[in-house]
């Protein structure tokens, strides 16, 4: 039986709440989550975020106030997600997954994995029924995003890629990852995000592009100049400076709105 611990800040069944709700998901683990105020705001649709790297945002409460880890492209963005009437759900590992390196390929490609999310999703249902809910990663999170939503087709309105994990590694000794993913297995739609410029050798543009001929891509150019490495959230990797136009689009592909294939 699955049992609810919540650790809220100003919880009620308003588009105001917002607050940390942890979740017993599989025999001793728990799932916790961020769930965003929408203030006056209305949602539309609910978007689970995952961070990218191995996952763990430090989700806690420091006096009275959820506090986690916002640096990553999409938890950072969450005011222009609410912005567009999107629900910003940011999600931490798992409690088995929060030693160490947080979350490996193999745990994001898992059973466990998707029982922890399947978790999640029905507990929003449960809190805002009927809302539409899409799954949302970036980076190395992107195979958490794939693998769910190839996973659960009847739970989920559908994927949005961003900065995808083509390959791990660099080099020769780079190892495929979405490069050479078996897309037709995932029975809802897919959107991809990329800039053009990503300079991290894990997330080459070039296989964005080659998708494009099978799923939306939305490709974006310009920004800040960098305040971090290549393939960490303060670049291009991150859509630096360009995060209100980024979400703009893709919450606008989201609800089904018309939407730029390209952001200067």
């Amino acid at each position: 039986m699955k049992v609810l611990v919540f650790l809220v800040v100003g919880f009620a069944a308003c588009a105001e709440a917002q607050g940390i709700v942890t979740l017993q998901t599989r025999p001793d683990v728990t799932q916790s989550f961020f769930i965003a105020g929408m203030g006056e705001h209305q949602p539309a649709a609910a978007a689970l975020l995952f961070i990218g790297g191995g996952g763990n945002i430090r989700l806690r409460m420091e006096d009275g106030q959820p506090k986690f880890g916002a640096q990553n492209f999409l938890p950072r963005s969450r005011g222009e997600f609410i912005r567009n009437g999107i629900l910003p759900v940011i999600l931490d590992n798992p409690t088995d997954q929060q030693a160490g390196d947080g979350m490996s390929d193999a745990f994001r490609e898992s059973s466990p994995h998707v029982t922890d999310i399947r978790a999640v999703r029905a507990e929003l249902e449960r809190r805002y029924p009927g809302l539409p809910v899409f799954i949302v990663g970036t980076s190395r999170s992107t195979l958490s995003a794939a693998h769910v939503a190839r996973s659960l087709p009847g739970e989920l309105k559908g994927a949005v890629l961003t900065s995808s994990l083509f390959y791990s590694g660099s080099g020769q000794r780079a190892r495929q990852v979405l490069a050479a993913y078996r897309w037709d297995e995932i029975k809802m739609p897919l959107l991809f995000v990329h800039h053009q410029d990503d300079g991290c050798g894990a997330t080459p543009y070039r296989e964005a592009a080659r998708l494009a001929a099978r799923y939306p891509l939305i490709t974006v150019r310009g920004g800040k100049p960098p305040e971090s490495a290549p393939c960490e959230p303060l670049s291009n990797h991150g859509y630096f400076g360009k995060e209100p136009e980024t979400v703009d689009a893709l919450t606008a592909w989201m609800l089904g709105k018309p939407f730029p294939k390209e952001i200067q």
